[in-house]
């Protein structure tokens, strides 16, 4: 068996084991992934051409409920800034960003108890009445079946719930006992049924992770099929009990972009902000190795560095929607075109 072959045979079936995927995980050398992300893009140009579809993401509170080990807005760090968005706001921020060219909005927040089910319902329908031609996608983690179906029929369109990891074993070690792995992928599960645009996704490198937990990963997304898959180098925060941790590698998650491209030909691909984090060419590689989707951050620039799930996150330079011209002229520079579009996924 080798990694040549099983990447060959990933973009041909867009099936292969756990097995196989941890093969190509702990074999892959720096050819292999050139060729996977040469095979990747081959793939994702079949369906998408050269098109790079920008989201506008506003992060509209640092409250959370939740503790999750890794993260620096968990509620047990005292040191976090926090800072909620009003209604208002946000529909500045959307009005901003529709102006700019963004027909897509990504509200992303901590599980923050103030957003309500009426307050969320309201804002979407005021979003949408304002901006009928833009996709609402929400990342505000996990709520009961009940809420999501309030959300959707309010006209959010996309639902974004990271798995973070497919292992159950691996997700106990990252999130304290109250959560549950069980009620994250009932929650996945929910959100299709309901007909969201549903994305899922995971970290690379985060603590405790083994090969064949990644595996598993690739496996879960591959099967799972969602529209969107949000994956990203694990980063520590200096607040929690991962600060030492070293960060994921910029490699390895590009193998994982091309992987997940391969195995998911018409899927929804950001290049992350923590990829861009990591590694300053970060967002380039990411689209050369099979990812279509950037998400620039329109958040207040007073507020933006207090969302702080992760130190030294880029907020600036191609990262912020006030300098797209600078991300579209670096994307463009490479072979691809920044779109004005909604960019929904193909996948069916």
């Amino acid at each position: 068996m080798e990694v040549l072959e099983l990447i060959d045979r990933l973009q041909f079936t867009q099936t292969l084991s756990v097995q196989e995927y941890e093969f190509i995980i702990s074999k892959a050398e720096q050819k292999h992934l050139e060729y996977a992300a040469k095979k990747a893009d081959q793939v994702r140009r079949t369906f998408y051409g050269n098109k790079v579809y920008i989201r506008g993401l506003i992060e509209i509170s640092s409250h959370c409920k939740n503790n999750c080990l890794y993260c620096g807005i968990r509620c047990g760090n005292k040191n976090a800034i926090r800072y909620r968005l009003t209604p208002e706001e946000i529909l500045e921020c959307c009005r901003n960003g529709h102006a700019l060219g963004f027909r897509t909005f990504v509200l992303q927040g901590g599980e923050d108890p103030f957003f309500t089910d009426d307050i969320l319902c309201s804002l979407i329908e005021e979003i949408k009445k304002a901006f009928p031609d833009c996709a609402v996608t929400l990342s505000l983690g996990e709520r009961s079946f009940e809420s999501y179906e309030k959300l959707k029929t309010a006209g959010a369109d996309r639902y974004l719930l990271r798995h973070e990891t497919a292992t159950e074993e691996h997700y106990e070690k990252l999130h304290p006992a109250e959560m549950s792995f069980s009620n994250r992928m009932k929650c996945l599960e929910n959100l299709r049924q309901l007909g969201f645009q549903t994305g899922a996704g995971f970290m690379v490198g985060s603590p405790f992770q083994t090969d064949g937990n990644l595996a598993r990963d690739l496996f879960f997304i591959q099967n799972l099929k969602p529209e969107m898959c949000g994956l990203g180098p694990f980063i520590p925060h200096k607040d929690t009990e991962f600060k030492n941790h070293p960060a994921g590698t910029l490699d390895r998650t590009l193998l994982c972009l091309s992987l997940v491209r391969l195995a998911n030909q018409r899927i929804l691909l950001p290049a992350t902000t923590a990829l861009a984090t990591i590694c300053d060419n970060g967002i380039p590689l990411g689209i050369k190795a099979g990812a279509n989707v950037v998400m620039p951050n329109l958040t207040p620039v007073s507020v933006r560095k207090n969302y702080s799930l992760y130190d030294k996150k880029a907020d600036s330079g191609n990262q912020a929607a006030e300098n797209l011209e600078l991300l579209k002229q670096q994307i463009k520079s490479i072979g691809y075109e920044v779109v004005v579009d909604r960019g929904d996924s193909l996948q069916k």
